[in-house]
């Protein structure tokens, strides 16, 4: 990621009014806490315009960059900028929005904004990202600015060009600038017309240019040079320049002839040109910006609604992207984003157009393509190319892709619409397990719709304090005794109910919300397991679920050590499951910290085990303690032998290495004398109990063992994030029967 780096400390002006939205913001600036600068914060225009208003008179106290709300109490829509952007018209500006009002937000980047963020995005990477991004391009432009000042500075120093003629348009002095920069001596010049020493064309036309000196002296007034100007130098060689025309009066104000005065800048303009590309295109990989995209998707509307054909629109989002983020660093994860760019354009045609979105989000534009069999070509060559390796540095990086991918006109008239519609279809991929494309479908309207009040609802759950931890009890299978609890956690939400943890963790994941999630769900299993023991109850391992934005935060073993010092747990009592996936993936990023765990004394647990891909000499450099084996292989044990097969190789498995064996999702009598027959060491699964309450828990616990009973259906028992557990059936929870007997 870029520095933010200045000689004088600065501040980050944050204008808007919603708590909530100040608060995001401040998180997503807390990676950036290390850098000199502060952070203001008004709540209304008033506000905003009285605090730019001492700008100018405040030099030692710049602002290094404005992010606005558009919508505010006293003021909404694109006049909040532009009256804010008046008082401060060289501070880079970010503007906040809604999808609701995203085409204002686009209309402040063409009034002067340098970028926008869509609120529902906001986190601690898009955000800081934003930022250093526009604030790079800002200290970019005034550095061409001030070149360009420089420029015409030493040019001023050194003479400019001066030409004078008399009423008739013929040439009477030339400076030395002016023979060096005509290529014609004072001699040869004299008494010659102007379109023979100075002939001017239009650079974008050719078009010859009347000459501004015969102008100035017909309207007897100054009069500069159309832009894009060139001189036709002696040589045959072509200068852009700059220049100003005035009449010569004498001492009765009669017009006499006519001065001009000229400057070479093909330099500037050069360097103009690049700006201009620069205000065009992203600084990490120069692929057209948003901007540019849909200046280039609007007239690819247009041409295709002329002459009848479809254009298609992919919009790529690189799959848990923050986790490599976390764990690679900014640096290697800006090389990998290159790389995936190089990938994009050597997947398509010259007359595509590849584009950054921002951070990890791609759009390719098809503008002429024959269909949805035509487009599926182009997205199946993308997903074999971006999931080939990477090589970053030293390192080999896998990565994929997920699509959304819509036709004009069939899926929108717009560039708007396009856009928001490929975006939904994309989510759609993400939830279809990633690495895959997905057309975009009239229902996704509703559904993309509920995932923005899902994240926003996400927001306010821990401190509305809508979570609780409920607790599925871990029994060794040769005594019955509960040895360990896995903590799962239950969202209450007002209106919805009990939202399951399948519906609510991916969107967490996606919108950066889980390491906060996480957090609190390692802080709460390790409070209670502490309550439990100075209850005098037996004291067992609590296990709670990591992400992979846990183990890829930097400071999530300081993190651990941290919340059992506070909770005053032992850490041989407290069991961290890691996905087999995510650690396979990340195996040499995640080995040094596992090995910290263990150093620590914590228990590591390889959850799912079965459905990665591990091999033996990972497991065995790995420090792991238990295997979980996933129910998907335990449901069928009793009646597919390939399943069976691999339950007892996993067993087998964990005998050798020395770990201990625990199968999920025991629920039938004739699982349980399956494992027991083959020596697991221990299970879990609603035969023995559902994941129930804290206090109930308790109770379990007290008594110590746990006697399952034969369930009358076990076919119809249903899985763990199905419904609240409260609703589940008592005559088919042995665990209920024991806790409604003991009240």
């Amino acid at each position: 990621m870029p520095t933010l780096e200045h000689p004088i400390p600065k501040s980050i002006f944050l204008i808007l009014d919603d708590l909530d939205d100040a608060r995001a913001v401040q998180q997503g600036l807390a990676v950036l806490t290390s850098k000199t600068f502060v952070i203001e914060w008004a709540r209304t225009l008033a506000e905003g315009m009285q605090r730019l208003s001492r700008q100018a008179s405040e030099v030692e106290s710049k602002l290094l960059a404005v992010v606005l709300d558009l919508e505010l109490p006293d003021s909404h829509g694109i006049e909040t900028f532009e009256r804010l952007f008046a008082l401060a018209p060289h501070t880079p500006f970010l503007v906040l929005s809604t999808s609701r009002f995203e085409a204002t937000a686009r209309l402040a980047i063409t009034a002067g904004a340098q970028d926008y963020l869509l609120k529902s995005r906001l986190n601690d990477y898009t955000l800081p990202k934003a930022l250093s991004s526009m604030i790079e391009r800002a200290a970019n432009a005034e550095a061409l600015f001030q070149a360009k000042e420089t420029a015409e500075l030493t040019l001023n120093s050194m003479g400019d060009a001066v030409i004078r003629t008399d009423p008739s348009g013929r040439l009477t002095y030339l400076n030395a600038a002016a023979e060096r920069l005509t290529g014609f001596t004072q001699l040869q010049a004299d008494q010659k017309t102007l379109d023979l020493i100075l002939p001017l064309i239009d650079g974008l036309s050719r078009v010859p240019l009347a000459n501004p000196m015969m102008a100035a002296m017909a309207a007897n007034e100054a009069i500069r040079l159309t832009t894009n100007a060139l001189l036709l130098r002696a040589d045959g060689s072509e200068a852009a320049i700059e220049d100003s025309a005035a009449p010569i009066h004498d001492r009765r104000g009669l017009t006499i002839g006519a001065v001009m005065v000229l400057r070479d800048v093909s330099g500037a303009r050069a360097q103009s040109l690049k700006m201009t590309h620069q205000a065009q295109h992203d600084s990490l990989t120069d692929l057209p910006n948003r901007a540019l995209l849909h200046e280039r998707l609007t007239q690819a509307i247009s041409t295709a609604s002329s002459a009848g054909h479809p254009l298609a629109l992919l919009f790529l989002d690189v799959d848990r992207f923050k986790h490599i983020n976390d764990s690679l660093g900014h640096d290697m994860a800006d090389q990998l984003l290159r790389s995936v760019a190089e990938r994009l354009l050597a997947c398509v045609r010259t007359t595509d157009t590849v584009s950054r979105q921002g951070g990890d989000e791609f759009v390719v534009l098809l503008p002429s393509v024959l269909g949805e069999a035509d487009t599926t070509v182009f997205a199946e060559r993308i997903l074999e190319a971006i999931s080939a390796p990477h090589r970053i540095g030293e390192r080999e990086v896998h990565v994929t892709v997920s699509i959304g991918i819509v036709l004009y006109p069939d899926h929108g008239g717009d560039a708007e619409t396009l856009l928001q519609n490929a975006d939904g279809a994309m989510y759609r991929a993400k939830d279809q397990g990633r690495n895959n494309y997905q057309f975009f479908r009239l229902d996704m309207y509703a559904k993309a719709a509920e995932r923005q009040l899902l994240e926003s609802d996400l927001r306010h759950m821990l401190e509305r304090r809508e979570v609780v931890l409920h607790y599925q009890p871990i029994v060794d299978l040769k005594t019955h005794t509960i040895v360990a609890a896995e903590a799962l956690i239950r969202w209450r939400h007002p209106r919805r109910g009990l939202v399951p943890p399948s519906q609510f963790i991916p969107v967490a994941e996606h919108s950066g919300q889980i390491k906060a999630i996480g957090r609190w769900v390692l802080r709460e299993a390790c409070r209670q397991a502490r309550v439990w023991q100075d209850a005098d109850l037996p004291a067992i391992r609590i296990a709670v679920n990591i992400s992979a934005a846990d183990l890829c935060a930097r400071d999530f073993v300081g993190c651990v050590r941290a919340t059992l010092e506070e909770t005053g747990l032992a850490a041989h009592h407290l069991e961290l499951e890691l996905t087999e996936t995510f650690l396979m993936q990340e195996a040499a990023a995640t080995a040094d910290v596992l090995h910290a765990f263990k150093q620590m004394g914590v228990h590591l647990a390889l959850d799912d085990f079965g459905t990665g891909y591990s091999s033996l000499s990972y497991m065995r450099s790995f420090p792991i303690d238990t295997l979980k084996i996933d129910q998907s292989f335990v449901r069928d044990i009793t009646t597919d032998a390939s399943d069976a097969g691999i339950v007892n190789a996993v067993i087998s498995m964990g005998k050798t290495l020395g770990r201990r064996v625990v199968a999920e999702g025991v629920e039938t009598a004739e699982q349980l004398a399956f494992l027991k027959q083959h020596h697991c060491t221990e299970a879990q699964g609603h035969y023995f109990s559902e994941a129930i309450a804290a206090a109930d828990f308790a109770v379990l616990l007290r008594l110590g063992r746990i006697e399952p009973k034969p369930t009358p259906d076990a076919d119809a028992l249903p899985r763990e994030d199905s419904a609240p557990a409260q609703s589940y059936c008592s005559s088919v929870r042995p665990c209920t029967q024991i806790l409604e007997k003991l009240r």
